[in-house]
């Protein structure tokens, strides 16, 4: 039997196709398909840990979540991890192949489309259908030459693509007739079908634009999607999706960092009715009626370091400390609250030393090889356990690293201030684990109501059946083909 394929394309960025794919993945599953997500390139700071050791979008982690899978790079085989305004580290099949400037990448992208038709082969040999998530928009012709993410990929795998429009942000009719316009012959024949995402009200009253939409492309519609309200559940993919949280009474203000990256620990922080989340953007002062500031992690340490000092936020981070505010500071925010952070070889910028902000007893030196690893941690005592990942780079070693508070495979980690209410570590995820997060919010006087997981799995199963019922599931498995040259 051949496994079939196919490719969701959307008309622009942050239309809600990776949304849909987990939905989907989640709904085939439960009609009995063996499902993998894939997307050949993603840009995102926001990774996953996978099982064999490398980093993949994390976007397409909970799509393996909604698969029933443990996440692996071929699920991502090429990832984009902006470091500046103009380049990026470049990950390929779970590894750094080195960082990029923009135009260096597009000028030249030798073997990117066979490492992820490699990763895709694999993958569709294990399964029923292989669900492709596109990057952006098929739309942006400037970008077809040499393109690996969208109508590139989808003719070199021979897959077929549905092309997704959002109605939330206006215009949807010209988004996707639009598209089907500024295509080339070649790859407008690729495009089986449209869907709308996104739509509030009375889903009657799109008809007429719905059908403007076929007849102008002769596209089928697979439905008009409304919104899901309780996609605030699931991780978010990009720094561009998270947003402030009202919750009760214990609030974590997180200030908003140029390069943040793996802020996934927020979500089941997030999750809790009694934690408030704020994220603090550029310009605005961090509140002072914390109860604990969160640093989070970050793709460039040194260079959000002096971001923060910029907006002053250094100078409200001390000032809640004294006081008696509690702080937090995880991977990148871990080195920020030591007294040095010493980058001798220019891995994170510029070569030299700076200072951080003081308030652990703690150095760092940003050398030796990137740990990427899954990590089962526990509670100092041994009492609470803790399942996280660590994606870093850079030794962390001082006096307060003596009171650390975990314990990883064996080995102590993080740091703690003598009073303390100042913490950091490198284990990211840690509050996925109930126990652990209503100990830590016990410690802040507050009170956790929930389980996480069984959280983001009864939402996984709501999108799935909100898409059942909205979208023509089908109609899209009946426009996915087999792959060409791939039996099972």
């Amino acid at each position: 039997m051949g496994t079939k394929a196919i490719m969701i394309q959307g008309t622009g960025s942050n239309v809600g196709k990776s949304m849909l794919v987990a939905g989907l993945a989640r709904a085939l599953c439960r009609r009995g398909l063996s499902v993998a997500p894939f997307k050949s390139q993603n840009m995102s700071n926001n990774a996953a840990v996978t099982s064999d050791g490398g980093e993949i979008g994390r976007a397409q982690a909970l799509q393996a979540r909604a698969a029933g899978l443990p996440p692996h790079t071929d699920m991502n085989p090429v990832l984009l991890k902006p470091e500046t305004d103009t380049g990026a580290q470049v990950i390929v099949q779970g590894k750094r192949r080195g960082t990029r400037a923009a135009g260096s990448f597009m000028r030249d992208k030798t073997g990117l489309l066979e490492a992820a038709l490699e990763s895709f082969h694999r993958l569709a040999a294990q399964h029923d259908i292989v669900l492709i998530e596109g990057a952006g928009s098929p739309a942006e012709t400037n970008l077809r030459k040499g393109d690996i993410a969208n109508m590139g990929f989808a003719e070199a795998a021979g897959v077929p693509v549905v092309l997704v429009g959002d109605i939330h942000r206006g215009g949807v009719i010209a988004q996707i007739v639009g598209t089907h316009t500024v295509l080339d012959a070649g790859d407008r024949a690729r495009i089986k079908g449209f869907a709308v995402n996104r739509f509030r009200g009375d889903l009657s009253l799109f008809d007429g634009g719905r059908d403007d939409i076929s007849r102008w492309t002769d596209w089928p519609s697979l439905g008009v999607v409304p919104w899901f309200w309780d996609a605030w559940k699931l991780p978010a993919e990009d720094m561009m999706d998270i947003a402030s949280h009202a919750g009760g009474g214990c609030k974590i203000v997180v200030p908003q960092l140029e390069r943040m990256a793996n802020f996934d620990d927020l979500d089941p922080l997030a999750a809790e009715p009694d934690v408030t989340i704020e994220i603090v953007p550029p310009g605005r002062a961090l509140p002072g009626d914390a109860d604990l500031v969160l640093i989070p992690g970050s793709k460039s340490t040194i260079g959000d370091l002096a971001y923060l000092r910029a907006q002053g936020w250094d100078i409200d981070i001390l000032a809640h400390h004294r006081r008696g505010g509690h702080v937090l500071g995880l991977c990148g925010g871990y080195q920020m609250l030591g007294k040095t952070i010493d980058d001798p070889d220019g891995v994170d910028g510029s070569p030299g030393t700076v200072e951080g902000l003081g308030l652990l007893d703690v150095h760092t030196v940003m050398a030796g090889d990137k740990r990427v690893t899954l990590s089962d941690a526990q509670t100092r005592d041994g009492a609470l356990p803790v399942s996280g990942y660590e994606i870093h780079m850079g030794r962390t070693t001082g006096p307060d690293c003596a009171r650390a508070w975990l314990t990883v495979q064996g080995r102590d980690e993080g740091a703690a201030s003598t009073d303390g209410r100042v913490r950091g570590s490198y284990l990211h995820g840690l509050f996925t684990s109930d126990a652990f997060r209503a100990h830590f919010l016990s410690a802040l006087d507050h009170c956790s109501s929930i389980g996480y997981d069984a959280g983001v799995e009864d939402t996984l199963d709501a999108l799935a059946a909100h898409l059942e019922e909205y979208m023509n599931v089908d109609l899209l498995l009946e426009l996915a083909d087999p792959i060409p040259g791939l039996t099972r």
